[in-house]
């Protein structure tokens, strides 16, 4: 499996990638707060959260949150600390790009609205389960499409099993989408939400076509390194 460490240091921007920061914290914060519970509470959180298909479409029995609402709950909880620290590391070195790209709020709004797109894709796949859908991998696979539409060239570091390595963006988000594929194909079982990974994607590419400001080229291979805003060059006249 390809980990990616970093692809610059955030601390660069005009402005510090404040909503990618908080997103961690919280998702952080609130697998710390669920893991010091007793077991009970722990499970009757996680079943009150996390996002059933069937309760989403009125076949099953919602909990004490609206089932709708779930679609964003549910991206807040996390199985174990290795889910959690997956996720979050992925958000660490690609959020900020897009975050400065598209601004703190319309950033926050496309990141709830992947995690949408993910649930209902994973809701869909199957309307009737009763399987538990939890994680921020969904909203976070809508992230790095944006990435790879918006700077597929930049090289990221990256551990390849053990081995460290430095990338263009394109053959790690480019493997892993298609490792998603391949596996929906295979019909595996291993207990991961492909689906919501495929529905992550879709939402986020289309929406960061959507949402990103005028002026913004998608596959920019020229500057595979962030150019700061500040100091971009002039156009020349």
């Amino acid at each position: 499996m390809v980990m990616p460490l970093w692809d610059h240091t955030p601390f660069k921007w005009p402005t510090p990638p404040y909503v990618t920061w908080l997103l961690i914290v919280v998702n952080f914060g609130i697998f710390f707060w669920t893991a010091g519970l007793a077991p009970d509470d722990a499970e009757a959180i996680a079943r009150t959260a996390a996002l059933v298909p069937a309760a989403l479409f009125g076949s099953g029995s919602a909990g004490a949150i609206p089932a709708p609402l779930t679609l964003i709950t549910s991206t807040f909880l996390h199985a174990n600390f290795m889910h959690v620290f997956g996720n979050m590391i992925f958000l660490f070195v690609f959020g900020d790009d897009i975050e400065e790209v598209l601004g703190h709020g319309r950033f926050l709004a496309f990141y709830l609205a992947c995690g949408i797109g993910s649930g209902l894709a994973f809701a869909l796949s199957d309307p009737s389960s009763t399987t538990d859908l939890i994680g921020a991998s969904g909203a976070i696979a809508g992230v790095i499409a944006a990435y790879l539409l918006f700077r597929p060239c930049a090289k990221v570091f990256c551990l390849l099993g053990l081995i460290p390595l430095r990338l263009r963006a394109y053959w790690i988000i480019g493997f892993w989408a298609i490792w998603q594929f391949v596996d929906i194909a295979n019909r595996v079982d291993d207990g991961v939400a492909y689906w919501a990974h495929i529905g992550g994607l879709i939402t986020g590419a289309i929406l960061f076509v959507v949402m990103r400001p005028a002026g913004v080229a998608l596959f920019d291979c020229v500057h595979s390194e962030p150019v700061p805003a500040a100091a971009a060059p002039e156009p020349p006249h």
